[in-house]
């Protein structure tokens, strides 16, 4: 049973993968190819840990057809991601760039994490005494 059960969750992992519909698909491969490495570089925000390409949620199949409709019309793959940018913010760039509007972007992270330690060792010095 568990055999089978593995079998299973093996066989269907790639189905999770792959969140771009049949529908969405480019025919010329080549716009295809630059939809699907533009879609990784952008952020679901909806899921926010996901890029487009992953997702399920609406608005990533949204954010997916945009792109591909810039692409069709001629955008290169820099002002496709301009023009994503520029009407969601630098959060949607799954790297977004680093000045001062992204700090808490960047920066967040290793404050909570420092901030966790020293209360971690606070607290250890405490149960010494």
């Amino acid at each position: 049973m568990r055999k089978w059960f593995f079998i299973l969750v093996f066989l269907l992992l790639p189905l999770s993968a792959q969140a771009v519909h049949p529908d969405e698909i480019l025919k010329d491969s080549g716009l295809e190819s630059r939809a699907r490495v533009i879609s990784r570089q952008l952020r679901c925000l909806v899921c926010q840990g996901e890029d487009i390409d992953e997702s399920a949620a609406p608005l990533a199949g949204d954010l997916r057809r945009v792109v591909r409709q810039r692409l069709k019309a001629g955008d290169t793959d820099a002002e496709v991601l301009k023009f994503v940018q520029e009407r969601y913010g630098d959060f949607v760039l799954m790297n977004p760039p680093v000045r001062p509007g992204t700090y808490i972007l960047w920066f967040l992270p290793a404050v909570v994490l420092l901030g966790g330690v020293a209360l971690v060792l606070r607290r250890a010095d405490f149960r010494k005494s």
